[in-house]
């Protein structure tokens, strides 16, 4: 269940169900990496970009799940790096049902699921262009 859950962190990463979070209106004055953005201003955050952010994360386009085996990123809105459903105040309040599910449909697949080819064909027969 470790690496499934780190697969799921990792498709997440990689493509997150809203690329484009919900806009939000800054309601004072900051800077932001020398940036000024003024009170007032709409600011969208673009979650698809921070994914693959290459001085966030090592071969930042490449599907490697063992990133999250041994990390405490989390996608619950506290660490930037991996905010598919947003964060803060205005995260989605589904996450938590919407992991439950996920986790339950994708354990019953691996446990369940008859992954043979049809027709005793094999690996190496798979024509996968």
């Amino acid at each position: 269940m470790h690496y499934l859950k780190a697969v799921m962190k990792e498709t997440l990463r990689l493509y997150p169900p809203i690329p484009l979070l919900i806009p939000r209106e800054s309601t004072q004055d900051v800077k932001i990496k020398g940036y000024d953005i003024a009170a007032g201003t709409m600011v969208i955050t673009n979650a698809w970009a921070i994914a693959r952010d290459p001085s966030l994360w090592d071969n930042p386009t490449e599907f490697q799940p063992e990133r999250f085996l041994n990390s405490t990123i989390d996608f619950e809105g506290l660490d930037f790096e991996l905010i598919p459903f947003g964060a803060g105040r205005r995260g989605c309040p589904g996450i938590p049902f919407a992991m439950a599910t996920n986790d339950l449909l994708f354990a019953n697949l691996v446990h369940k699921f008859d992954w043979a080819l049809p027709d005793g064909a094999k690996g190496e027969d798979l024509d996968m262009t």
